[in-house]
């Protein structure tokens, strides 16, 4: 499960990274690296890529309550006194 959430982790910061130069310069990495295509042309490859970056996406949004969960901090159970 931990490469799971690490694949899927990495899947979405690359997105993630794609739409921010996307939006600041108007350069699809996936589409340059994937066939020198232009801005907003597709390929079997490119496709696969944002797929897999959209099943990631949703992967971890089906996790969030456990990454949440898990990224607080423990209470204690009983105070001594």
């Amino acid at each position: 499960m931990k490469r799971l959430n690490a694949l899927a982790a990495i899947l979405t910061i690359v997105g993630g990274l794609n739409w921010g130069l996307v939006g600041l310069f108007k350069f699809d990495l996936v589409a340059a690296v994937f066939g020198g295509m232009q801005f907003g042309e597709v390929n079997v490859a490119s496709r696969i890529v944002y797929t897999l970056v959209g099943l990631s996406a949703a992967y971890l949004a089906s996790q969030l309550p456990t990454l949440i969960r898990g990224s607080e901090p423990a209470h204690a159970n009983s105070i001594s006194s």
